[in-house]
């Protein structure tokens, strides 16, 4: 999806002084100069995600689902786009889980082309790829990220935002996608129940048309939470014959990811990347008449 721009605030993003920063969208004119350097989210991040993903007006519809699209601020030509669903029957902790696990990703997440993880570069940390089909007849997209996780005060918040890695260069057969800001919020309401948030910005890397814009905060997210709804309910009997102490989010002495250091990346600028110009493009079906998904 496409979706705003922040002003980059030490501690508050991926890099002081570039990238992500997690504050208030700036309104000024005045551009603050792009640094490369990565940093792991601190505590100060996550804290000021959490209040973005609460922030906001919301429209709900019968489903138990409110989305929040949120429009460009001058100077940006990118949207927030955020979406909650209230989860009656499954845990925090549960849901937390499945948003980690890759291996089971591949088992629910329909639209996923590769989705695997590359490196630790924290113990709260990794360095991931992932690469998903988007609506017909656009190209598909893929991203380098760097996603960090925390849990607090019984609420577990995981960030992502665009990294790049020198082993993974743009795909000739894919759009790279830019993450300013990617994540997930959930926190209890009950000892088996709970409220997801998910929140993006994306730069798709191009011009889409409208009716993309549209399907994705009307529909495609929110299909997209309620898979992961019927994904979570599935997953303890799943996990039991996968592993079920591996989860090295919540034991890190159990990731053995290779380590990578935070100076070998640098951020992903939408800027350095390729557009392409999609916006005349019609829907298409795919072969069984239903449109085809996007999600990341």
């Amino acid at each position: 999806p496409p979706l705003s721009c922040f002003p980059s605030q030490p501690g508050l993003g991926a890099a002081a002084g570039g990238g992500p920063g997690l504050g208030a969208p700036s309104r000024h004119k005045e551009r603050v100069p792009r640094m490369e350097r990565v940093l792991v989210p601190d505590a100060d991040a996550f804290r000021a995600f959490q209040r973005r993903c609460q922030d906001g007006s919301w429209q709900r519809d019968c489903g138990g689902l409110a989305v929040c699209l949120e429009p460009p601020l001058p100077g940006c030509a990118v949207h927030q786009l955020k979406c909650r669903i209230d989860i009656p029957d499954v845990a925090a902790g549960t849901v937390y889980d499945v948003l980690h696990d890759g291996e089971y990703r591949r088992q629910w997440d329909t639209n996923v082309i590769a989705c695997h993880d590359i490196a630790r570069v924290a113990a709260n940390a990794n360095v991931g790829y992932y690469a998903w089909r988007c609506p017909k007849p656009l190209k598909n997209r893929d991203v380098v990220t760097l996603r960090a996780w925390q849990v607090e005060d019984g609420c577990h918040t995981i960030i992502s935002f665009s990294v790049k890695h020198p082993k993974y260069p743009p795909r000739k057969d894919l759009v790279r996608a830019v993450a300013l800001l990617m994540g997930y919020l959930v926190c209890p309401t009950g000892p088996s129940s709970c409220r997801l948030t998910y929140l993006a910005q994306v730069d798709p890397k191009g011009s889409l048309p409208k009716w993309v814009v549209n399907k994705v905060s009307q529909y495609l997210v929110p299909q997209m939470l309620k898979r992961l709804h019927k994904a979570c309910v599935q997953y303890p009997a799943w996990k039991q014959q996968h592993g079920l102490t591996v989860k090295p989010w919540l034991y890190p002495e159990q990731n053995e990811l290779p380590e990578l250091a935070l100076s070998a990346l640098a951020l992903q600028h939408a800027a350095s990347l390729q557009d392409i110009d999609e916006s005349g493009l019609a829907e298409a079906k795919d072969e069984s008449g239903e449109h085809s998904g996007v999600e990341n």
